[in-house]
């Protein structure tokens, strides 16, 4: 018995210690508290006071405002108030929503915004409801080049092994995709789904203020079919080249030209951030992109009344 116990102990010191996985939360991620805006919109489109709703320190906020993130909250959200033509309007696609058992939630939705007056404008914009690392640019001023108007994401040396969530999704099944963008509506037979997704970037400015990157870190998932709650859903972070890497989707793929995602340089400008290429596998990241989306197509286009519940948001390492 005790050669036994002198064979087992020595085997087992000479296995290497796997130490066990920490997740670590990100601020506000558990989605329990939600900053309330009351924004009155303009006559001319019936003056009624709307309900707009960011992720932040629980509050109130009246009046027709521009939102920064408060509380040191890092999350953004596709809901806005715009200003166009000197009209006000809101829109809001995220909204708080229970979670049996952890609280609140985000309940991202797909719908259609609009916006009449007569002999002025005729604006009807599909919303896919979004949460990301970053800041929205308010008041909207109008639906082109969308991505300038988001500051996507936030400073970050980190190199966590995977995100962790808890998601469900709500898929209305129609079979048709609609793109609405100002006066133009149209359909088309087609399926969106979910996305959600992770990007490590080591980024850097050059003279002129332009913003380049080398992707770090990558993980990106796209949801179809409806679901209940999946509680503690992983999503594992591949380093370096990860087009050469099993489980590689072309929707991964890097950001730059028209893709490109913006942030505010140096000198206090919004430009485009172009990922020129896939960093080495050791690399170590400067800022962290994470967004969650009922929609994963173009701006202005998806499946109306496809939905992601999300929360719990987090990194393991």
């Amino acid at each position: 018995m005790k050669k036994a116990s002198l064979i087992l102990t020595a085997l087992l010191s000479a296995m290497p210690f796997v130490a066990p996985a920490e997740n670590q939360p990100i601020k506000f991620g558990d989605m329990n508290r939600w900053v309330t805006r009351k924004i009155k919109e303009s006559g001319v489109i019936g003056g009624d006071e709307k309900t707009v709703y960011e992720i932040g320190p629980t509050q109130t906020i009246d009046g027709a405002k521009a939102y920064v993130n408060l509380g040191g909250s890092p999350w953004a959200t596709s809901n806005v108030y715009a200003k166009v033509m000197g009209v006000v309007k809101t829109s809001n696609a995220v909204y708080p929503a229970d979670h049996p058992g952890h609280g609140k939630c985000a309940r991202l939705t797909t719908t259609l915004e609009s916006c009449k007056v007569l002999g002025l404008m005729n604006i009807e914009v599909l919303v896919s409801g979004s949460i990301f690392l970053g800041q929205m640019m308010e008041p909207i001023a109008n639906t082109s080049s969308p991505y300038s108007k988001m500051e996507m994401g936030i400073p970050y040396t980190g190199r966590p092994k995977a995100m962790v969530l808890d998601l469900k999704v709500v898929d209305p099944g129609t079979g048709i995709i609609t793109r609405a963008t100002t006066g133009t509506k149209k359909t088309r037979k087609g399926t969106d789904s979910a996305d959600v997704f992770i990007y490590l970037q080591r980024r850097w400015e050059d003279e002129e203020g332009n913003i380049h990157a080398k992707r770090v870190g990558t993980a990106r998932k796209r949801f179809v079919g409806n679901s209940d709650w999946r509680e503690g859903y992983r999503l594992p972070i591949t380093y370096g080249d990860a087009s050469a890497k099993p489980g590689y989707r072309s929707y991964m793929k890097l950001l730059k030209g028209d893709s490109a995602y913006y942030a505010r340089n140096s000198k206090g400008k919004m430009v485009p951030v172009q990922e020129e290429g896939w960093d080495s596998a050791d690399a170590t990241p400067t800022h962290m992109i994470i967004m969650c989306s009922a929609g994963s197509g173009v701006a202005y286009e998806g499946q109306l009344g496809m939905e992601l519940w999300v929360d719990n948001i987090g990194l393991e390492f």
